[in-house]
């Protein structure tokens, strides 16, 4: 491996490249949202990929139909399950509306298809990685019991994903709050059942618990360990894309749109800023990319330029 203070030139060289890839790929995620926002809306597929955009509105359908049904609950309905499709339909936009929820749910589309990549190419489980196991023989007992919570979190996902849904309490606090503004939003802000349901979802919710909670609450508490979270392989997919957002300082939605083609510079830039040597990042590249290879003098980049430079791209907007 080169010393990188002895090649001041070829560090620029890589720097300039990534700094370029990274800005193509900011000016790509920067359609992304408005586009998939026109496409649950609609049924013109032709940009992006169907079965994305298929699970991405069922998701927000399943969003919305529990809203709705917790509305008709809390008014006393006779049989709150039953509602109006275009009424569905219509909550649903409201809900899209929001960027933050929209690319939220778009990026859980973007694992679910991922994981099954995955699976097919490396036989990688969706729910037991080696990684979940070692935690759950954790003779921390709080560690091993947060595994196996996480266990179940991670079935259920699995689950939901192949029925198109997601379930409110699975929701981050704040999209869990925009969820419900919206529902305010459509139904008039002084619908007595939407404040009922309103507080009824509230008190049974336990962002601690949800399956992004469980995983986070795990890597945090491998401390340096964590590195260890950072292989595709050893972690599984949803553990491996919380690490990478917890130690590159992203969001996770925007880990999740790194693994994606056209987003591959922000990809190792973030693997490099979370601490990972070259050697390693190259080996999750053939992990997850196996065709793309790293620019030449990608060894040169410590985590400090990769964290600089990450940090000018714009990421989702807001």
């Amino acid at each position: 491996m080169s010393d990188a203070s002895n090649h001041p030139v070829a560090i620029e060289s890589i720097e300039s490249v990534l700094r370029a890839e990274l800005a193509h790929g900011d000016s790509l995620i920067g359609t992304i949202i408005p586009i998939m926002r026109h496409l649950v809306a609609s049924d013109d597929h032709s940009v992006f990929s169907e079965e994305i955009v298929a699970r991405t509105r069922s998701m927000l359908e399943d969003v919305s139909r529990q809203l709705l049904v917790a509305r008709a609950e809390a008014a006393g309905a006779e049989n709150p399950q039953d509602h109006d499709h275009d009424q569905l339909g219509e909550l649903a936009k409201v809900v899209a509306h929001d960027t933050a929820l929209l690319a939220h749910i778009h990026a859980l589309a973007l694992e679910w298809q991922l994981t099954e990549r995955m699976q097919a190419r490396l036989s990688l489980d969706p729910v037991l990685s080696p990684l979940l196991q070692a935690l759950i023989a954790s003779s921390d007992p709080a560690t091993a019991a947060s595994a196996m919570q996480l266990l179940a979190a991670q079935a259920r996902y699995v689950q939901s994903q192949r029925r198109m849904q997601l379930p409110l309490g699975e929701l981050p606090a704040d999209l869990l709050h925009t969820a419900l503004v919206a529902l305010r939003s459509y139904v008039g802000m002084d619908d007595a059942a939407a404040g009922q349901a309103e507080q009824l979802i509230c008190q049974k919710f336990d962002e601690s618990s949800s399956r992004i909670g469980l995983m986070s609450r795990l890597v945090l508490g491998m401390g340096g360990g964590a590195l260890a979270a950072l292989s595709v392989e050893h972690a599984g997919v949803s553990l491996f894309l919380t690490a990478l957002g917890i130690a590159a300082g992203q969001d996770r939605s925007l880990a999740v749109l790194s693994t994606n083609e056209g987003q591959l510079a922000r990809l190792a830039l973030a693997l490099s800023a979370a601490g990972l040597k070259p050697q390693l990042v190259e080996e999750q590249f053939v992990a997850l990319h196996p065709e793309v290879s790293l620019p030449p003098g990608f060894e040169m980049l410590g985590p400090d330029r990769a964290a600089a430079i990450l940090a000018h791209g714009s990421g989702y907007p807001v």
